[in-house]
């Protein structure tokens, strides 16, 4: 069985697009310029278990992709 390759790159993108909104200030400047800066004390509740998904769903595909069928 082929593993699929859709779920490494969503794990890639997803990893890069999340820790890209973590660890800079491009989700505070746009929900500010929004109007939306009540919700930016949420955004560590919500985005670093997005990110551990995303890095799981990564380490999964990449582990698939390595292991030999057997």
């Amino acid at each position: 069985m082929k593993p699929p390759r859709h779920l490494f790159r969503i794990g890639a993108i997803g990893t890069v697009i999340t820790a890209l909104c973590c660890f800079t200030p491009f989700l505070v400047v746009a929900l500010t310029s929004l109007g939306l800066a009540g919700a930016i004390s949420y955004l560590d509740i919500v985005l670093l278990p997005v990110l551990g998904a995303f890095m799981v769903l990564f380490i999964v595909a990449l582990i698939q992709k390595i292991r030999p069928d057997g």
